[in-house]
C-alpha cells in the first residue's frame, strides 16, 4: 500500500471517527484505535498515542459546541476532568509496565461493555433529590435549556462521580480510547444507582 493511500484511508477512518466521537460523547478512539491496529496493523501502543491525541481535537471541538448551547456546565466538567486527569496519568504509567496483549483484552471488554450497556436501556424519570451539600459548596449546580423553561439541577453523589471518572481517565491513558466511552455510560448508570 502507497503512503498516499494510507494516508487517504486514515484521513476518512479519522472523519468517520471524529463525527462518531462528537456525536456521541464516546470518543473517535474507539473506532481509530482498532482500525490501525487490525486493518493498517500498526503497533497497539503508537495507534493508542495517535488516537489520545486526535481525541484532543475532538473533544475540544464538540465541547466549543456543547457550551455555547447550554449543554455543558463548565464548572461540573472541570471538577470532572481533575479526576480523569490524574486517572489519565496512572494510565500512562500503566501503558508502559502492562503488556500488549493483556492491553488488548482489555480494550476488546471495555468495547463489548459499553457496547452492551447502550443497548440496555434504562428508565429516564428525572432524578429528583435534596441538595446535596458537597455540590452545594463547590457549586455543582446550574440549569439546562428545557421546554418551556430552563430546569435546575444539582450535582448528586460527588464521591461516586469523582471516582467514576478516576477509572475512566485510567483506562482512556491505557487504553487510548478517549475516557467519554467509559464517562458517558458510567454517569448514566450513576444517575439510575442513585434513584435506588
Amino acid at each position: 500500500m502507497s503512503i498516499l493511500v494510507f494516508t487517504s484511508l486514515v484521513f476518512l477512518t479519522s472523519l468517520f471517527a471524529g463525527l462518531l466521537g462528537a456525536l456521541t460523547g464516546l470518543g473517535g478512539g474507539v473506532v481509530i484505535v482498532p482500525v490501525l491496529v487490525l486493518l493498517f496493523k500498526v503497533d497497539l501502543r503508537y495507534a493508542i498515542g495517535a488516537s489520545l491525541v486526535s481525541v484532543i481535537a475532538t473533544s475540544s471541538g464538540a465541547a466549543a459546541a456543547y457550551v455555547r448551547e447550554g449543554l455543558s456546565n463548565i464548572r461540573i466538567g472541570m471538577f470532572l476532568e481533575v479526576a480523569t486527569t490524574l486517572g489519565a496519568l496512572l494510565g500512562a504509567y500503566l501503558t508502559a509496565r502492562v503488556s500488549s496483549h493483556s492491553i488488548a483484552i482489555l480494550f476488546g471488554i471495555v468495547l463489548l461493555y459499553s457496547a452492551y450497556a447502550s443497548l440496555r436501556g434504562r428508565a429516564r424519570d428525572a432524578l429528583v433529590g435534596e441538595r446535596n451539600p458537597l455540590a452545594a459548596r463547590l457549586k455543582l449546580y446550574g440549569t439546562y435549556p428545557s421546554s418551556p423553561a430552563p430546569e435546575q439541577y444539582c450535582a448528586q453523589h460527588v464521591p461516586l462521580g469523582f471516582g467514576i471518572m478516576f477509572g475512566a481517565g485510567t483506562l482512556s491513558g491505557l487504553l487510548g480510547i478517549g475516557s467519554g466511552a467509559v464517562k458517558v455510560l458510567a454517569m448514566d448508570r450513576a444517575t439510575e444507582y442513585a434513584r435506588r
